[in-house]
């Protein structure tokens, strides 16, 4: 019993030994940890951001003063002058097709041909019946003539005279109405050759030759006018009177860039609808373009842009250079190398840049590294990087300061 309780002892000393050593090796190193990161807050104070510390490195652009153009944009759809569906005016098969599908037509050409003999037997008939009328007008005036000679040697009498007049009278009315019949026919005959009543570009051709069609039912193809071209879109109601105005000056010039390649085409100010839908509170507006190469494409979707506004002599700046706070929109500028807090009044957005009030032009304001700056830090400006602000403009979607 005597050797269990002094292994007992032993054991517990020993236990007592190590965590003593334990302990004063953790706090050794916890003391060495406190006085690593004392040294490392007083590193960091010395290296920080604010007010007398290391200079803040930034990228700046300088502020321009130059006409700034706001424009609308938006997305409109190309739209003929007129598209028209032929069909036959009268019922008759077709004897021949004069064109191609996708071919482009001038007015009056002929496009296709349908089977006209019974119009033709028609003013042939017609035609003869004038020439018998003809010859019985000329024996009519003959008989007249006949009668006058008589009547003055006094062997006829007036009512012989009047009945010969009647005959003549008659036979001229009779010549009139053969007349009206061979128009009429000849008119007939005309509507067997169908021609084009526009020029433009033809659609699918629905018909063969032996084909049977019904006047005024059957469609035989459709001729779309390209050139000129519309294109239609809408505005917003706020924008009526910008697009009312270029309407009475002529026709505000309109852009419209279509296709990958952004293929820009230049037309103007055609139509502005008489009414706002009360729905959505946008205008129809529609403007016209040449259209000679045929690259605005009826049915196409187009991004449009039309001049809004002109704001002369705007200081411009990228828009990436606006800090947005809780006391409002400002930017920093660069003043003697330290960085200075301006308030700034958006006037308008346009694309990538923005005109301000509150910033004088010629100052170097700050792009990159705006995140970083305090007021009154040292700035350290890098190389300054390509200005947008002062290149024109792409058209882009406008919007007025808030």
């Amino acid at each position: 019993m005597t050797t269990q309780r002094l292994a007992s002892l032993l054991r517990l000393k020993w236990f007592v030994f190590v965590v003593a050593t334990v302990l004063q090796a953790c706090g050794g190193k916890t003391e060495g940890f406190a006085a690593t990161a004392s040294s490392g807050t007083k590193a960091a104070g010395a290296l920080g951001g604010a007010p007398g510390g290391a200079a803040i490195a930034v990228s700046t652009v300088a502020a321009q003063q130059r006409d700034f153009d706001v424009t609308l944009e938006t997305m409109g759809t190309v739209t003929p002058l007129s598209s028209v569906d032929i069909k036959p005016q009268i019922s008759s098969v077709v004897t021949r097709v004069h064109v191609k599908e996708g071919q482009f037509v001038k007015a009056g050409e002929l496009l296709f041909t349908l089977d006209a003999r019974a119009d033709q037997a028609n003013v042939a008939k017609v035609r003869a019946q004038m020439q018998r009328d003809a010859a019985l007008l000329a024996d009519a005036q003959r008989q007249l003539a006949r009668s006058r000679d008589l009547l003055d040697k006094g062997f006829v009498s007036q009512g012989a005279l009047d009945s010969n007049q009647t005959q003549v009278d008659s036979q001229l009315a009779n010549l009139a109405a053969n007349r009206a019949a061979l128009e009429a026919a000849q008119l007939a005959l005309s509507y067997s050759s169908v021609r084009a009543p526009g020029a433009g570009r033809l659609g699918a051709i629905n018909v063969y030759p032996g084909s049977a069609v019904q006047a005024n039912q059957t469609s035989l193809v459709t001729v779309t006018q390209l050139d000129p071209i519309n294109i239609s879109f809408t505005v917003p109601q706020r924008y009526l009177d910008v697009v009312l105005k270029g309407l009475k000056a002529g026709g505000s010039v309109v852009r419209a860039r279509l296709g990958e390649a952004g293929l820009e085409r230049k037309g103007a100010l055609q139509f502005v609808d008489s009414a706002v839908d009360a729905a959505t509170g946008m205008v129809k507006v529609r403007a016209r373009f040449a259209n000679q190469d045929a690259s605005l494409w009826p049915g196409a979707f187009v991004k449009v842009t039309l001049l809004s506004a002109t704001l002369p002599r705007a200081v411009v700046l990228p828009a990436a250079t606006l800090v947005q706070t809780s006391q409002g929109t400002l930017v920093y500028v660069s003043d003697k190398g330290k960085a200075a807090r301006r308030s700034v009044k958006v006037l308008a957005f346009q694309g990538d840049a923005v005109a301000v009030e509150g910033v004088a032009a010629g100052e170097r304001v700050v792009l990159e590294g705006r995140q970083n700056v305090r007021p009154d830090a040292a700035l350290l400006e890098r190389a300054p990087v390509a200005n947008t602000a002062p290149a024109p403009v792409p058209a882009g979607a406008a919007s007025s300061a808030p």
